[in-house]
């Protein structure tokens, strides 16, 4: 499956989006075109909204992006953080243990 099918069903269907979004985290490692369409991905309200507990998984997504440790995957997962409004800044870097995201 492509990255761009993985990036549809993320968007477009509740029951694989953990799965599409995991198996894209998997592959930012090795392609920037994945880490891009992951934190593309973090933008939307579906993934904002879509929890676990407190975790959402656009922070599922963030943190698959600073775990690939590739400078590429960390500008977008960078991106990504400042995307969120500043009360989900504050609770995902509470949640990380972490003054500021630089530091995760």
């Amino acid at each position: 499956m492509s990255n761009v099918e993985l990036a549809r069903l993320a968007r477009d269907s509740n029951r694989f989006r953990g799965r599409a979004v995991y198996e894209l985290a998997d592959r930012a490692a090795a392609g920037e075109d994945a880490a891009t369409i992951l934190g593309q991905l973090t933008t939307l309200s579906a993934l904002r909204e879509d929890r676990f507990h407190l975790v959402s998984m656009a922070w599922a997504a963030i943190v698959a992006l600073l775990q690939t440790q590739t400078a590429h995957a960390r500008r977008v997962a960078y991106g990504s953080f400042a995307a969120l409004p500043e009360q989900e800044q504050e609770n995902f870097l509470e949640y990380l243990g972490c003054d500021r995201i630089e530091d995760a």
